[in-house]
C-alpha cells in the first residue's frame, strides 16, 4: 500500500519540480520567464544610472523596481519552502545571490536621511548582482567551475611566480631608475612592474635609462608569454571534464579516462561502464 501524502507535501514536490527542474513544460516556462525578468531588471538598473533617462523615467523605474523586487522575493521564499534544508540553501552561493538581488531595495526603503544617500546608492547598485542569477541556467558554468576548482593549485603556484617576478623586477627598477622618472619607492616600482607585465601600460611611469628600458622590454615580452599559462591550465581541466569517462560516486569528480578504475581525486572505485 502506497504511503499517504498530504496536499502540502504534494504541492511542495510539484513546486520543486517547477522551480528547480527543467524537464517539465512548466519548469521550462518558469526558467524562461525568470530569465527575462533578470535581464530586464539588470538593464533597468543600468539605465537608471544615466541622469537624463532617470530624470524623465524615474517614477517608472521606481515602480518597475518594486515589482521586480516583489517577484524575486516570492521566488526566494518559494525556493526556501520547497527545499529540504532551507538554511543550507540560504547560505549557498545561489541562496546568497538570491538574497542580494532583493535586499538592497528593502534597505533603501527603510534607510532615510541625507547622510545615508551615498549608502543607499551603493546598496541600490548591488542590484546588478542579479546577473549572477543567470549562472544557474547555464549548464557550461558547472563545467567551468569544476575546471577552476581542479586547477586551483596550479593557478595558485602560477600567481606566486608572477608575484615573485613583479617584486624582483620592481626592486631592480627602483635601483636602476631615479626618483625623477617616477620610481620613488619599491612599492611604486612593483606597481609599474604589474602594469607592464599585464601589458596594460598606463604610461604614468616610464624608465628613462637604457638599462631600465631593456628591463621593461624583457618584462613586456614575458607578460605576453604568461597570458597563455592560466588559459592552458584551465583548458586542460575543461577538456578532462568533458571526456566520456565515468563519474565518481564518492566525490562526484569527472574527467576520468574511459578505462579508469579508480577516482583521480579520492581514489574510490569508479562505477563500471
Amino acid at each position: 500500500m502506497a504511503p499517504l501524502t498530504s496536499p502540502k507535501e504534494t504541492n511542495r514536490a510539484a513546486l520543486f519540480r517547477i522551480i528547480f527542474g527543467t524537464s517539465t513544460p512548466a519548469g521550462r516556462a518558469f526558467d524562461v520567464a525568470l530569465l527575462w525578468c533578470i535581464v530586464i531588471s539588470v538593464v533597468l538598473v543600468m539605465l537608471e544610472s544615466v541622469p537624463a533617462i532617470k530624470a524623465r523615467y524615474g517614477h517608472e523605474f521606481h515602480v518597475a523596481e518594486l515589482c521586480f523586487t516583489a517577484l524575486f522575493t516570492v521566488e526566494y521564499l518559494l525556493r526556501l519552502w520547497v527545499v529540504e534544508r532551507p538554511v543550507r540553501y540560504a547560505f549557498s552561493f545561489f541562496g546568497v545571490v538570491d538574497l542580494l538581488s532583493i535586499l538592497p531595495t528593502y534597505l533603501s526603503l527603510v534607510m532615510g536621511g541625507a547622510h545615508t544617500l551615498m549608502v543607499i546608492r551603493v546598496l541600490r547598485l548591488l542590484r546588478v548582482f542579479r546577473v549572477f542569477k543567470l549562472v544557474r541556467y547555464v549548464r557550461e558554468a558547472g563545467m567551468l567551475r569544476d575546471a577552476l576548482i581542479a586547477s586551483r593549485r596550479k593557478i595558485l603556484v602560477f600567481l606566486m611566480v608572477v608575484l615573485s617576478i613583479t617584486i624582483i623586477f620592481g626592486t631592480v627598477m627602483y635601483l636602476v631608475e631615479s626618483p625623477e622618472a617616477g620610481f620613488t619607492s619599491i612599492p611604486t616600482s612593483i606597481y609599474w612592474a604589474i602594469v607592464t607585465l599585464t601589458t596594460v601600460g598606463y604610461g604614468d611611469i616610464a624608465p628613462q635609462t637604457w638599462l631600465g628600458q631593456t628591463l621593461a622590454a624583457a618584462i613586456m615580452i614575458l607578460g605576453y608569454a604568461m597570458i597563455a599559462v592560466p588559459t592552458g591550465i584551465v583548458s586542460v581541466e575543461i577538456a578532462r571534464s568533458g571526456s566520456p569517462g565515468p563519474k565518481c560516486l564518492s566525490c562526484h569528480a569527472t574527467g576520468h579516462l574511459p578505462d579508469a578504475v579508480f577516482c583521480r581525486k579520492c581514489g574510490a572505485a569508479l562505477p563500471s561502464p
